[in-house]
């Protein structure tokens, strides 16, 4: 850069306005934030996919934990009848499913259920009600295709 060169620099920046025409057009702005749009339209439903499936997940977890526990109930006592699980998982997912006890436990039967509450409920109509029996059978009450989908 010669000194001519730096000169000419020095004058435009003592111009009036020059410093208006730095910075983003309002084009620019917008094209940014369509962008930005379009990639949220995108993301959130996978977002909110993958969370209904890690709050089912946490709920079948939950009910195979409950299922071990009346198993060691039926170990001691040779019956299920008059087991509650109480268990600290059944808080874990208490936002998203209710784990009631099982109350129609026989001395030789019981059925566990998983029923999703609140928005889990809402956007997880494919599985809904989770269950688990003595003989390990898993089920569900929603639309999906199989219960393997699901478990």
């Amino acid at each position: 850069m010669n000194a001519s060169d730096y000169g000419w620099t020095l004058r435009r920046r003592a111009q009036p306005g020059w410093l208006d025409r730095r910075g983003f057009t309002l084009i620019e702005l917008m094209i940014v934030v369509a962008i930005v749009a379009i990639l949220a339209a995108i993301a959130y439903p996978s977002y909110l996919d993958q969370m209904v499936k890690t709050r089912r997940k946490a709920a079948a977890g939950c009910l195979m934990e409950a299922a071990q526990f009346m198993e060691r109930y039926y170990t001691v006592r040779l019956t299920y009848a008059g087991a509650n699980p109480v268990l600290a998982c059944q808080t874990d997912v208490a936002a998203s499913y209710s784990i009631p006890a099982p109350g129609t436990a026989t001395a030789t039967a019981y059925t566990l259920t998983a029923v999703p509450q609140g928005a889990q409920a809402t956007h997880d109509t494919a599985c809904a009600t989770l269950g688990i029996n003595q003989a390990g059978v898993k089920t569900i009450t929603g639309s999906a295709s199989s219960v393997g989908k699901c478990w």
